[in-house]
C-alpha cells in the first residue's frame, strides 16, 4: 500500500534547517502554549478521571503521562495527555479544520518517543512537532472535504498520530500506509455538535484520536492491515496535500486568548473591547443582545454547572467579560458559577444569528454586541473577530504572558520560568530535549 501524498518521505526528509525562521519561532511558542494549557488541565476533574482510568487499564509501558510521572502504555499516555490539554479549552486551533491539532499531536509524539527510549535533539523534536502540525492540519481539512458530517478533531488527529508514531517506529512505506488507513477507520468519528448541545467531558475527541492513532501504528507493525486512508489518498484531496513542505500551516494556527470555545471568543472579545475604557457594573446593564454566526448561538447560554459547560458557553463568558474585564481559568471554574451578579446578567442576554456572519464562517468568525444600559443609553460594538487569528496574531510577549497567566494556579512561578526556559532553549543537542523532559515529566 502506498503511504499516500508521500507523508512517509516527508517525515524522513524534513530537517530543522528546512523550516523558515518564522516557522521555527512559531513552533516553540505553540509548544509553550500547549504546555501551559496542559498544566492548567491537571487541576480538572477530567484529568483525574482519565488518569485513574489509564493507570488501571492502560499501564505497564514506558511512556509517561504529561506533567505526572505515571508510567503507561504509549496509548495510555497519548490518551491522558490529549484529554488533559483538551480539558481546558485554551489551546491552538485552525479555522478550516474547525478543530485543534496540537492537543492530540504533542502527547502522541511524546509517548512514542518515550516508548522507544528516543532522545532527539531539541531541534529535531521541534521539527517533528512542526511536521505533525502540517500533517494534522491537512488531514483535518481533507476529512471535512470527504465526509458529510462534522466530526471532532479526534477523527483526523488519529491519522496524524499514526503518521508520527509510525515514523518513529521506523515503519516502511507500505506498513506506514496501513497505519494511516487503520487510524482513519478506527478514529473517533464523534459528532461535534452533540457536545456543543450537551457539554460534557467528551470535548473534542482529541485524546481518543491520539490513542487510536498510536494504536494504529502499533497494529500495523504487527501485520494488521487497513483500507487506504481516503483523507490522504482520495483524488479530490490531492490539492490539500500538494503544498506539504512548501506552505506552512503552522503559521495558520490561531491562538486563544480565553479558555472557551473559539466560536464564543468573538463575542467575548467584543465585550472586553467595550469595557476596556468604560467599566460597567451589573446594575448598569439592562440587557445584552449577542449577534453572531449559527454555530456560536448553539453554545451553552445559561449559568454553567460544570467547567465543561462554561468552556462551551457563550452567555456566561460574555457576562464575565463585561463585569470582570477578563475571562480566565477562574471564570470557567465552579466558584464563579455562584456569583450572583454574573448569574443575573447571564439571564439578561439574548442571542440572534446574523446572515452575514453565517456566510463568512468558518474562514471568519464574527460577533456584535448591543448593550442597553439602565440609563436608556445603547452601546453597540463594531463587528468583531477575536484576536489570535493568523491575521491578528498575539506577539511573542503576549503568548509568554498567557502561558504564565493560564498555568499560574497550577505551578509556582519558578517552575513556570523553568518550563519557559526549557522550551525556548530547544536549539541544542539531546541535552536540550532532556531539559524539557525534566520539566514536563516530574519523577513520581
Amino acid at each position: 500500500m502506498t503511504s499516500g501524498a508521500d507523508l512517509h518521505g516527508f517525515l524522513n526528509d524534513l530537517r530543522w534547517q528546512d523550516l523558515p525562521a518564522p516557522v521555527q519561532n512559531r513552533i516553540r511558542l505553540l509548544l509553550l502554549d500547549l504546555l501551559g494549557t496542559a498544566l492548567a488541565g491537571t487541576g480538572t476533574d477530567l484529568h483525574g478521571a482519565v488518569l485513574r482510568y489509564a493507570a488501571r487499564n492502560l499501564s505497564g509501558g514506558r511512556s509517561r503521562a504529561l506533567f505526572c510521572g505515571t508510567r503507561l502504555s504509549p496509548e495510555g499516555a497519548a490518551l491522558v495527555g490529549g484529554m488533559t490539554i483538551d480539558s481546558v479549552d485554551a489551546h491552538d486551533g485552525h479555522k478550516l479544520t474547525k478543530g485543534h491539532v496540537g492537543c492530540g499531536l504533542l502527547p502522541s509524539l511524546l509517548s512514542a518517543l518515550d516508548d522507544r527510549d528516543l532522545e532527539p535533539s531539541g531541534e529535531a523534536f521541534l521539527t517533528l512537532l512542526a511536521a505533525g502540525y502540517e500533517i494534522g492540519t491537512r488531514a483535518g481539512i481533507a476529512l471535512h472535504a470527504t465526509a458529510p458530517d462534522y466530526h471532532t478533531s479526534g477523527a483526523w488527529i488519529a491519522v496524524c498520530a499514526a503518521a508520527m508514531s509510525g515514523h518513529l517506529m521506523g515503519l516502511g512505506p507500505g506498513v506506514f500506509g496501513h497505519a494511516l488507513g487503520i487510524a482513519e477507520y478506527h478514529g473517533p468519528r464523534s459528532q461535534m455538535m452533540r457536545v456543543i448541545d450537551h457539554p460534557t467531558m467528551l470535548k473534542d475527541g482529541s485524546g481518543w484520536g491520539a490513542l487510536a492513532g498510536v494504536s494504529a501504528a502499533a497494529l500495523a507493525a504487527e501485520g494488521f492491515t487497513g483500507a487506504p486512508a481516503i483523507s490522504v489518498l482520495a483524488p479530490e484531496v490531492a490539492g490539500v496535500w500538494a503544498t506539504l513542505g512548501t506552505d506552512w500551516e503552522v503559521m495558520n494556527q490561531y491562538v486563544k486568548g480565553f479558555p472557551v470555545c473559539r466560536w464564543g471568543q468573538p463575542s467575548v472579545q467584543a465585550a472586553l473591547d467595550l469595557t476596556r475604557d468604560r467599566p460597567l457594573r451589573a446594575a448598569d446593564i439592562a440587557s445584552v443582545e449577542i449577534e453572531t454566526f449559527h454555530e456560536g448561538t448553539r453554545l451553552f447560554r445559561g449559568v454553567p454547572a460544570s467547567t465543561e459547560e462554561a468552556q462551551y458557553a457563550i452567555g456566561f463568558p460574555v457576562a464575565a467579560a463585561l463585569l470582570r474585564g477578563r475571562v480566565g481559568v477562574a471564570e470557567i471554574s465552579a466558584p464563579a458559577f455562584a456569583d450572583p451578579e454574573l448569574c443575573a446578567l447571564t439571564a439578561r442576554l439574548s442571542f440572534r444569528e446574523d446572515d452575514g456572519f453565517n456566510a463568512r464562517f468558518p474562514a471568519e468568525r464574527w460577533a456584535r454586541l448591543t448593550v442597553r444600559l439602565s440609563s436608556g443609553e445603547v452601546l453597540t460594538t463594531p463587528d468583531t473577530q477575536a484576536k489570535g487569528d493568523p491575521e491578528t496574531p498575539y506577539s511573542d510577549a503576549e503568548m509568554i504572558a498567557k502561558f504564565h497567566d493560564l498555568a499560574g494556579d497550577a505551578a509556582p512561578h519558578a517552575r513556570l520560568a523553568a518550563i519557559e526556559a526549557a522550551v525556548m532553549g530547544l536549539d541544542g543537542g539531546a541535552a536540550s530535549f532532556k531539559a524539557l523532559q525534566a520539566q514536563i515529566f516530574p519523577k513520581p
